[in-house]
């Protein structure tokens, strides 16, 4: 249902802090003509720990009525509170979003009895595909591949965005969860050796600042082409390490920044790059031609 390169969308704000809208629309429409198969508003590198209720719906909205559907918009729409993933989720689905990505709660760690019953209420209640995400980096709890084989088979839920670093991991899911359930990378710098095990494409970092070349290497992977697709991997590398030197989304809104395509403002409690790291991804940048 979902495959390519999707970006984790960055979302941009003005000096005084505000959501900036105009930003937003524009950064969209450079994802569309780079080539990129999908957007997802409010995941991780959108900051949406520190958007309001009212701002993550704004985003969500205003990304969709943006993309107006030329490509899929699959919004965050996760929470460590079954009530309030399903009311974000629901919004999302009233407001037209083509999939919600769900992060698996974080803080209270559900066990993987907890995690199902979770999925299942919020597939339950509405009608929308559903993308499981795991990063238990982020979240301190890792859904196993056989609690999503259990998921697998509700016809809402339709695939897994995949951060564990485990290597075997996307293996084990596809052959749990099927052919029919959809992987997508979730870490950069894996992208192309998951798509080889079979997976979809990529909820991508580096793709808000790359997007065209993640967009070729996943359009290569999928037709077979994996020579080229190997070339772009390495091509790509590069930035999928060094876009991670701090927590992101610090140093891809630096990156953006030095391209001049955002103010590069955040909020707290996240902080500038440091100069130090600020100096090596410029060099990065400068290396990939994208300064």
């Amino acid at each position: 249902m979902f495959s390519g390169s999707i970006v984790a969308l960055v979302t941009p704000f003005t000096e005084d802090g505000a959501l900036d809208e105009t930003k937003l629309q524009e950064l969209i429409e450079f994802q569309i003509s780079s080539g990129t198969h999908g957007i997802v508003p409010c995941g991780t590198t959108g900051e949406s720990p520190t958007l309001s209720h009212e701002e993550h719906e704004k985003v969500i909205d205003l990304t969709i009525q943006t993309v107006d559907g030329r490509i899929p918009v699959i919004a965050g729409t996760g929470s460590n509170a079954t009530s309030e993933a399903l009311r974000l989720t629901r919004h999302a689905e009233e407001a037209g979003a083509d999939g919600a990505l769900i992060i698996t709660p974080y803080y209270n760690r559900p066990t993987q009895n907890g995690l199902y019953e979770h999925f299942l209420k919020i597939a339950d209640s509405t009608k929308i595909p559903i993308i499981i995400y795991n990063v238990p980096s982020r979240t301190g709890t890792d859904i196993l591949p056989e609690t999503l084989a259990r998921l697998a088979e509700h016809p809402n839920i339709v695939g897994v965005k995949e951060a564990t670093g485990q290597s075997r991991r996307a293996s084990e899911i596809i052959q749990q969860c099927g052919d029919d359930f959809t992987i997508l990378s979730g870490e950069d710098s894996v992208n192309l050796p998951l798509m080889v095990v079979g997976g979809k494409g990529a909820i991508s970092v580096v793709a808000n600042v790359a997007p065209k070349l993640v967009a070729d290497m996943c359009d290569a992977a999928l037709a077979g082409d994996w020579e080229t697709a190997r070339k772009l991997h390495y091509d790509a590398l590069p930035l999928a390490i060094n876009l991670f030197l701090e927590t992101n989304p610090i140093p891809v809104k630096a990156a953006l920044q030095m391209m001049g395509m955002l103010n590069g403002r955040l909020r707290l409690p996240l902080v500038p790059i440091s100069p130090e790291n600020r100096e090596k991804l410029a060099a990065v940048l400068r290396q990939c031609q994208l300064v």
